[in-house]
C-alpha cells in the first residue's frame, strides 16, 4: 500500500515506541491475540488486544522515558476521554502482566 493509499484510508507511517515489540510479545506469551494499529490516526491506540472474549485498546508508552515524554498526545487524550469501551495505557512488561492477571482474577 502506498503512502497516498494509507493516508486516504486514515493510516499513516507512524513511529512506534521502542518497547512496542517487547510489549506485543508479552501479550502474546500470555495467550492474547494482538492487532497492531499504530498507523491509525486521530489518537487511536497502538494495539488492540483480545483475551478470553475481552477486547482492549492499548496505548503503549515507553516507561524508560521521563514522565513528560510519556504523556498522551492531545489526539490520544481526546480519544481516551471519549472512548466508552476499554482503553488502557501500558509502559512495561510488568504492566502487561498486571493487566492480564487482573483480567484473570475478574473472570474467576
Amino acid at each position: 500500500m502506498s503512502r497516498a493509499d494509507r493516508e486516504g484510508c486514515g493510516m499513516r507511517a507512524g513511529r512506534i515506541d521502542a518497547n512496542q515489540p517487547e510489549i506485543v510479545a508479552a501479550f502474546r506469551r500470555l495467550g492474547c491475540t494482538v492487532a497492531i494499529t499504530s498507523n491509525v490516526r486521530d489518537g487511536f491506540p497502538d494495539i488492540v488486544v483480545g483475551f478470553r472474549g475481552i477486547n482492549l485498546l492499548v496505548e503503549i508508552k515507553d516507561g524508560s522515558k521521563i514522565p513528560s515524554a510519556r504523556k498522551l498526545t492531545p489526539d490520544e487524550q481526546k480519544f481516551h476521554d471519549n472512548w466508552k469501551g476499554g482503553a488502557v495505557i501500558v509502559e512495561s512488561v510488568d504492566d502487561v502482566v498486571a493487566l492480564i492477571n487482573g483480567l484473570e482474577r475478574k473472570a474467576a
